[in-house]
Formats: structure tokens, C-alpha cells, sequence
């Protein structure tokens, strides 16, 4: 099937956090899929993308699902969960059951879905093995609850050993890189059966900090802004809230 209307939503992964354009707009995987569904198509493609970094799965689901879908796109990805799972409690079945849920709203709606889970980030951050295995977790709910019939796309970035390396990991190391974003647009695209563009050189080596000041610059501010319930996309707004036509030169 021929996609030209695609509408994108989520946290940091899907707003392109890690990804920055000298102008420091994000760009990301899911521009990056709108980009090679523009270039595969004979017809124009449009493109939405309501994700908002630091925002838990409800606020997903409550306000840029609703959003997204009123746009009656052709097209919908949708991932979330990845803040929920670093919180202190948290039930993963109920994560992977609101991920579901949502996906079939889209589906209700005559929408093709594409639900899919972000890399795995774990081997290069504090408390590692705690994340690893929410991770984990999370992935097996997810796919013991996707329901099998057409119109929903599975992609499975989390189990994607090459995403597991540094070199697709930006600075903070939470977020992907330039490398991480290009290859989850070419695993989605692949997914949708559409040819990868090129999508330009990867990213040079990146400057990391050592282990102090990493955990000066990255590591102390997100636990503060836990302690006093704050996110780091609490003034952001939907980078592109309506449907806009991708340019393909």
C-alpha cells in the first residue's frame, strides 16, 4: 500500500530528540520515514508529527492520539511507555495494554498502524540492568497483546542488537543519535516494504563527557526535574500539529 498522509506521535524517541539540525530543530526517525514515503510515492505526502519529549504514555494517548487521528491520516505511528518505565512503580502490563488499546483506536478509525518500541539504551547508563529488564518486560506484554490483523504494523527496535551500540546513542546516552534515528527509519520503512532513501553520511564520533561530569550534566538534572515533577517538554508544543506536505528536493 502507497501511504501519503502520515502523522507521528509519542515522546523525545518520536520527536527526534538527539537528532538536531544546525537551526536545533529536532528532526529524527519518523521525519526521516516521511521522507522516504514522499520519495517512494507519485503522489504529494503529507506529514503531522504531535510528539512532545518528557510526556508518560497517558498524555500520549489522551491528547495527541485524539489529535492525530481527527487528522484522518493514512498512516499513524505510535510508541510511549519509555517514560512510564523509568518511573519508581509502574505496572508494565498496564503500559503494554494502554500501547494496544491505543493502536486499535487508530485501527478503529480505518488507519494503518505502525506500533513500535524504541532501542534499548541500557549498556551505556546509570542503573542499566533495572532498565534492561522493564524493557524487556515490556516488549513481551506488548507482543503477547497485538492483535493479529491487517492494517497493524509491528516494529521491533528494542530487540535490534546493532541499535545497542554507542555509536547510535547521542551524548546524554538516553537519547539516539543521528546513526540511531536513521537506522529506525530504515527498520520501519523496511517494515512498511518501502525503499530507504539515502539518508546522508552518519553522524562523526561523538565528544562524550567522562563519568563525573556526565552525571553533573545529564544524570542529576533528570533526577531533579523527577523530585519536582518536571519535564523537560513541560512549554513544548507539537513540532508540526497538522498535516504539512513533505518536500522532496
Amino acid at each position: 500500500m502507497e501511504f501519503t498522509s502520515f502523522a507521528a506521535v509519542g515522546d523525545s524517541f518520536t520527536e527526534g530528540v538527539g537528532d538536531e539540525l544546525p537551526d536545533g530543530r529536532a528532526r529524527g526517525w519518523a521525519d526521516l520515514v516521511a521522507q522516504g514515503l514522499a520519495f517512494s510515492s507519485k503522489e504529494p505526502v503529507s506529514y503531522a508529527n504531535l510528539a512532545i519529549r518528557g510526556r508518560l504514555l497517558d498524555a500520549i494517548l489522551q491528547e495527541q492520539l485524539p489529535a492525530a487521528i481527527a487528522l484522518k491520516p493514512q498512516l499513524l505511528s505510535l510508541n510511549g511507555g519509555g517514560n512510564d518505565i523509568l518511573r519508581p512503580r509502574v505496572s508494565i502490563d498496564a503500559v503494554a495494554q494502554r500501547l494496544v488499546d491505543g493502536a486499535k483506536q487508530a485501527l478503529d478509525a480505518g488507519i494503518h498502524v505502525i506500533l513500535l518500541s524504541g532501542a534499548n539504551p541500557s549498556d551505556h547508563l546509570p542503573m542499566g540492568k533495572r532498565i534492561s529488564a522493564r524493557g524487556d518486560a515490556l516488549a513481551a506484554a506488548v507482543h503477547s497483546k497485538i492483535p493479529a490483523q491487517p492494517g497493524l504494523t509491528f516494529v521491533d527496535n528494542w530487540a535490534d542488537p546493532e541499535l545497542r551500540h554507542l555509536d547510535y546513542w547521542s551524548r546524554d546516552r538516553l537519547h539516539m543519535g543521528v546513526s540511531g534515528h536513521q537506522r529506525v527509519a530504515a527498520n520501519v520503512l523496511a517494515a512498511l516494504d518501502v525503499p530507504a532513501p539515502d539518508f546522508g553520511p552518519r553522524a562523526p564520533s561523538i565528544q562524550r563527557p567522562r563519568n563525573s561530569a556526565y552525571w553533573r550534566e545529564y544524570v542529576l538534572p533528570w533526577i531533579g526535574r523527577r523530585l519536582t515533577g518536571k519535564s523537560s517538554g513541560d512549554t513544548r508544543t507539537a513540532k508540526y500539529p497538522t498535516l504539512e506536505r513533505v518536500a522532496t528536493e
